[in-house]
């Protein structure tokens, strides 16, 4: 986890034991948040009345931190399992894709050169899928994960499981964004955002634990 070679709040780099987990195929898509609007009566988000942003099959943006966690705790009362946010670390690993030391997944170059037009998210899963066969992870919005984001936590960070600092002012996010020049991020590239805010680049995906 990590990178020792790029910016300060990767390093440094070091190995991190994940426990078994699961992680959505796919970002939540708008078509998913309206049935937990439907259900809950929770108020829509930001930008959900624009049509450049809330196409059924787009990434649901405008979230707050929080909101994505209300996502989250309603979707496991409707199931049986129960759903989070993913770690920084899960999602790391998850987005290398199995593959160890390269930039990008499958890559230390971003596909297409990284930098293409772009003026709002693409419907899901046009990237094309990682070795997880997980898509989007690297592209097309910012994904909130669960943890409170601190650039000095990898010098204390534990080897097993790690959830990020104990508190914090912003929450930790992962992935590329459609608004960047370079529309993709690097595996080992952090980003965050204040919880409240609603920014029309942030989605998520869910995570789910599962017994060893």
């Amino acid at each position: 986890m990590g990178d020792d070679d790029h910016l300060p709040d990767e390093r440094p780099a070091h190995r991190v034991h994940i426990s078994p987990f699961r992680l959505a195929v796919l970002p939540v898509t708008n078509a998913e948040y309206a049935s937990f609007i439907d259900a809950t009566g929770q108020n829509a988000p930001k930008f959900w009345d624009d049509a450049r942003f809330n196409a059924a099959d787009r990434p649901v943006v405008g979230v707050t931190w929080f909101d994505a966690v209300g996502y989250c705790e309603w979707i496991s009362s409707v199931t049986s399992a129960r759903y989070r946010l993913p770690t920084e670390a899960e999602r790391e690993k998850a987005t290398r894709g199995g593959i160890d030391g390269t930039d990008f997944p499958g890559g230390d170059e971003p596909p297409d050169g990284g930098r293409f037009a772009q003026d709002a998210p693409r419907p899901v899963g046009l990237s094309g899928p990682n070795g997880y066969g997980l898509f989007d992870m690297a592209y097309n919005v910012h994904e909130w994960c669960s943890d409170w984001y601190d650039q000095a936590y990898y010098a204390v960070s534990p080897a097993r499981d790690p959830t990020g600092p104990a508190t914090g002012t912003r929450r930790a996010s992962r992935g590329g964004a459609w608004r960047h020049q370079i529309k993709y991020n690097r595996c080992a590239g952090r980003s965050s955002l204040p919880p409240d805010f609603q920014y029309n680049d942030y989605g998520f995906r869910v995570a789910l634990s599962v017994s060893p």
